[in-house]
Formats: C-alpha cells, structure tokens, sequence
C-alpha cells in the first residue's frame, strides 16, 4: 500500500502553510519522513536545501517538530524535559530562552513539576517547548491543538504568530479549518497519499466560491444526490454553485414531496471548500485538467 504518491510541493521561507487533509491521507507520513522518522522508497525531501538523509544531521538541527501523540518521560520535571532537549542539540546555558518558552506556553506555574502529573492540554505544551528549545528556523505543528482548552489555543497561536513574524517557517496540519483560514497563506490538500489542490487561501475560496445549503430532511432529491458534500443522521449539505440553484432544489423538494425540517445557507468557508474537494469536486475551469501539486521554490 503507498502512503503517498506524486507528492511535489515547496514551503517558502517564512510562510505560514496549512497541509490539510482527513484522516490516513498521509500528512503524518510526510511529516515523518521530513523528521527522518521515516524514509521514502524514492523522492528526496530537503529542509533549506539540507536532504533529510545524505545532510540529515543540519536538517535535524534546522527542524523542530511537534506530533500529534503524547510522549514524554515520566521521571524528569519539565524544566529538566527541556534542559535536556536542548542536550540532544549541543546546547547549553539556554535558561532565558527556555523561561521565554515557559512564559509564553503558560507553563512557569508548571516548571518544577513532574510530567505524569501534567493534564493531557499541560503535556501538549512541553512537547510545543521540546520542539522550540534550539529555535529551529522551520517549525512543523501536526495538530498542535488537539485536546486543548480555548484559552490555551488563543495564546498558543498568538506564540506562533510571533515566531512566523520573526521569521521561522510554519508548517500546519490541523483539523480545526477555521485555525487554517485565520492563520495559513497558502494551504495544500491531501487525499489518499497525493496532492489534489495547492494554493493561496483566497485563491482557493474563490475558486470554489458558491454555497452550501444545510437541509434537514428524510432524503434528498434523486436528481440533487450528487450534489450532497456530506449527510449525518438526516442533515445533509449541498453544494450551489450560485443563489438561483437553490430555487431549483426548492423545486425538486416540492415536486417530490420531500418536507424540509431545518434550511440554512452558508457562503463558502474553507470547511465547504474541503469538503467540495474531499467529494471530488473541481472548479469548472479545472474539471477537464490534471490537478498539478507543484509550487515554486
């Protein structure tokens, strides 16, 4: 089974890029092989022009990753969590910037305390910390979020925001969309291991620029079932490509006798925007081409 394929894409220096995709399209994989977890049958993948596997130790150094699973050592507080991360870079005598990091994951409280005491959101920020400790240039996020508290994200990406503003490079996987819209310049889509759209956020949302009817009701239309992005347990979300196809559903719903419980219409947002995607959907300008995953260096 290949966990990605025809994967060709550039993340600029200083960008802030969404890498989004569902569950098993291989975000994770390509991750890994970034970090050296894993290696690619064929391919090369460089972190600023360092081959994570002929360069692998500068590429290490210039990369900070922080994954979406809990690991950490029960028997070291976090200070000494840190301290020693910093070890595995050759790095010492780094105690402002590891209270800077503390201070700003809201973790100072927590610096003297021994990580199986820490709540699931409490752990999630050391590993944030871990992959800050030798200030890489390039910082991958793969769901940073997960599991954490409202309050926490707010300060959490206001954190991030200052590092992107001083330069580093962030790369985002992420299931909260919204995040991707408020915080991604350009954004690359994932399905099943290859690379179905790439570019700028605006671009996206006006290429697929349309609506989205949410409709409560038993069944939808024969003739509109193509058209449905997603249905759960009697709700179902329908792609419009403008406001004079929801006369003609309206229609279709009349004449075959289909009661509507709940109606509502949304203006494309990222979510329809990957939801049209994820269904197959192209933009018409696209539908008889190849989509291309490229992007310049």
């Amino acid at each position: 089974m290949q966990a990605l394929g025809g994967v060709d894409l550039a993340v600029l220096p200083g960008e802030f890029f969404g890498l989004l995709g569902p569950n098993g399209a291989g975000k994770t994989t390509l991750i890994s092989i970034l970090a050296g977890l894993t290696r690619a049958d064929a391919g090369t993948a460089r972190i600023l022009c360092h081959d994570v596997v002929g360069d692998y130790r500068n590429a290490r150094r210039k990369l900070g990753v922080v994954p979406q699973e809990l690991v950490f050592d029960p028997f070291f507080t976090v200070r000494e969590t840190l301290k020693i991360q910093s070890g595995y870079f050759g790095i010492r005598n780094n105690d402002a910037w590891i209270d800077e990091i503390l201070h700003h994951l809201d973790l100072s409280g927590k610096a003297n305390a021994n990580m199986r005491s820490l709540s699931g959101g409490m752990k999630r920020r050391v590993l944030i910390g871990q992959a800050l400790v030798h200030k890489p240039p390039v910082i991958v996020l793969d769901e940073p979020t997960a599991g954490v508290d409202v309050e926490l994200r707010q300060s959490l990406w206001g954190f991030i925001r200052k590092l992107n503003r001083d330069g580093h490079t962030i790369i985002l996987t992420t299931h909260y969309l919204e995040e991707a819209e408020a915080l991604c310049e350009r954004i690359a889509l994932l399905q099943a291991g290859i690379v179905v759209a790439l570019d700028t956020k605006k671009a996206l949302l006006s290429r697929f620029a349309g609506l989205t009817v949410r409709l409560v009701a038993q069944r939808v239309p024969e003739s509109w079932r193509s058209r449905v992005l997603r249905h759960d347990s009697g709700t179902f979300f329908i792609g419009l490509d403008h406001y004079a196809d929801l006369e003609a559903l309206l229609a279709a719903l009349r004449t075959e006798g289909i009661a509507i419980t709940e109606l509502a219409l949304q203006e494309a947002d990222l979510e329809q925007v990957f939801l049209r995607i994820m269904g197959g959907e192209r933009p018409a300008a696209e539908r008889s081409a190849t989509p291309t995953a490229k992007a310049a260096a």
